[in-house]
């Protein structure tokens, strides 16, 4: 085996892991998990913003 043949065997090695890791990303079974990763930042707000809201209440 050459070093050019090695080279081309890692590539293609490469490439497969590459659209492995795009359609794991893109898969729908993931779509909802990566959905509400997305939104963790805003459910915090959410969840501030409530706390803030209910806060008041209680001291009155």
């Amino acid at each position: 085996m050459s070093y050019g043949d090695f080279q081309g065997v890692i590539t293609l090695v490469l490439m497969a892991i590459f659209i492995g890791i795009v359609l794991w990303a893109y898969s729908n079974r993931r779509k909802k998990a990566f959905d509400e990763a997305a939104n963790l930042v805003f459910a915090d707000e959410q969840d501030k913003q409530h706390k803030h809201k209910r806060e008041p209440a209680q001291h009155e």
